[in-house]
């Protein structure tokens, strides 16, 4: 009894040891990984990104305005209807592309203005209902560092967009 006591305990040395020894050479390299995503610099990328736009504009010979938070917009159409703020519940039909043309969504959505993409929280309160225009929407203001399904990391964003409705 005594010996299967011991092969036993020798067995759980063993796991044990193999254990530490992958605990120990993967640490490092989970740590590395981890401290990544801390190297992202969103100033930097913000100044990139304005940069990219302000290219943009010139050569498609666009004039747009934008806000310190570094979002450019055109007003094609005010609207004549109520502005919405933060808490208002809107509907607005769009088509979002990247700066090379490619459409990744497009659509009409109901949702409430703090439910959307920092750019959009900014970008929708310059229009009234019934307004038309264009969102150019730097990556800080949007999905920043992260891979979305159509959307590669730190993309510049243009949205047409026509908000149809606003309930405040």
């Amino acid at each position: 009894m005594e010996q299967i006591h011991i092969f036993t305990s020798k067995l759980l040395n063993d796991f044990t040891m193999k254990f530490l020894k992958i605990v120990i050479f993967f640490l490092p390299i989970i740590f590395f990984v981890a401290c990544d995503e801390d190297d992202y610099d969103a100033e930097a990328q913000l100044k990139k990104d304005i940069a990219l736009i302000e290219n943009y504009l010139l050569e498609n010979d666009l004039t747009a305005q934008s806000t310190e938070s570094g979002l450019y917009y055109i007003i094609e159409e005010q609207g004549t209807g109520s502005k919405p703020d933060l808490q208002s519940r809107v509907t607005v039909a769009y088509t979002g592309k990247l700066l090379n043309g490619d459409v990744f969504d497009s659509g009409t959505i109901t949702l409430y203005v703090y439910e959307f993409i920092e750019g959009w929280k900014e970008g929708l309160q310059l229009f009234n209902e019934g307004g038309k225009g264009q969102l150019f929407v730097p990556s800080t203001l949007a999905y920043g560092n992260k891979d979305q399904e159509t959307i590669p990391a730190n993309s510049v964003l243009i949205f047409d967009i026509h908000l149809q409705a606003v309930w405040n």
